[in-house]
């Protein structure tokens, strides 16, 4: 998984608890196989069992994906000559739309974050970034010094499966990036081992993702606003006003670094039901019903 398709080690880690999901479940039931033993049944059984604890139907799928891709891996290197994974289907599962803050309540957001705190404008860029550029948390926290491209408007990225892209940013963002490298980090008794990484914490260390979410969080609270926000609530938010403001697709998928158009278009819904929304509240025809 690592040579080969260049996962991380939290997604490896994710893949083997599947594994190790499967081997609890034969051990409770007294069916001593081994894997490469199972049958159909045996896996089906599986399934009806994570079904039955309550797992959701996502977590269910995602665990059958990975026991599907073990599998696979036993037919490729010729440990078993059958899959017994190969038939069976996962639940069918609903494509929630994503949560998102309008304009209105991101320029709220973004007005909110203390600049009086000692981090403050690291945390206002910070915020900025992911509003501008549409990364991952864990992009963000990896963002280096030499892949920040003031001049050009541009950062580089390196996203899931170390696949490298370059993102558009914003003068908006670029502006407090640069405040917080003249203002913050400049004063900063850097750790060696940090010393490209973009965005620092007090010690001058990298940011880790629980702390990205503890500043969103602090911020929400000041801001007032009654939504659960998340790094990813920037991500999805980025996404769904280039859409509505007409950006192609295409061009979003890029910046997003998805793999499919498909995993983009979930963004097409988001404007669909934004525009119902707007034709409820507004249209005479719909005020009798308030």
């Amino acid at each position: 998984m690592i040579m080969e398709k260049s996962l991380s080690r939290h997604s490896i880690d994710a893949y083997q608890r599947d594994i190790d999901k499967l081997c609890g479940f034969l051990e409770s039931e007294g069916i001593h196989k081994q894997p490469q033993q199972l049958s159909s049944k045996d896996i089906e059984s599986f399934l009806t069992y994570i079904s039955k604890i309550g797992l959701s139907d996502k977590s269910q799928a995602r665990i059958l994906s990975g026991i599907k891709a073990f599998y696979k891996y036993l037919l490729i290197d010729d440990v078993i000559d059958h899959d017994p994974t190969e038939l069976i289907q996962g639940p069918r599962l609903t494509r929630n739309l994503p949560d998102v803050l309008s304009v209105d309540e991101m320029d709220l957001l973004l007005s909110s974050v203390d600049l009086s705190h000692p981090q403050g404008h690291r945390n206002r860029a910070i915020m900025e970034t992911l509003y501008a550029s549409g990364l991952r948390v864990s992009e963000l926290t990896d963002m280096k010094l030499s892949n920040y491209f003031p001049v050009e408007g541009y950062i580089k990225v390196i996203g899931k499966n170390n696949k490298e892209r370059l993102i558009p940013i914003g003068q908006t963002a670029i502006k407090y990036i640069e405040y917080y490298l003249d203002h913050t980090r400049s004063k900063q008794v850097v750790d060696p081992d940090n010393q490209n990484i973009l965005f620092l914490n007090r010690r001058g260390k990298k940011l880790s993702r629980v702390m990205i979410f503890n500043i969103i969080k602090e911020v929400v609270r000041l801001a007032g606003i009654d939504k659960t926000i998340s790094p990813h609530t920037f991500r999805h938010s980025f996404a769904t006003h280039l859409v509505e403001g007409g950006a192609d697709l295409r061009a979003v998928q890029e910046m997003l670094g998805h793999s499919s158009i498909i995993t983009t278009e979930i963004y097409t819904h988001v404007n669909t039901e934004f525009l119902r929304k707007t034709i409820l509240e507004y249209h005479p025809s719909n005020k009798k019903y308030r």
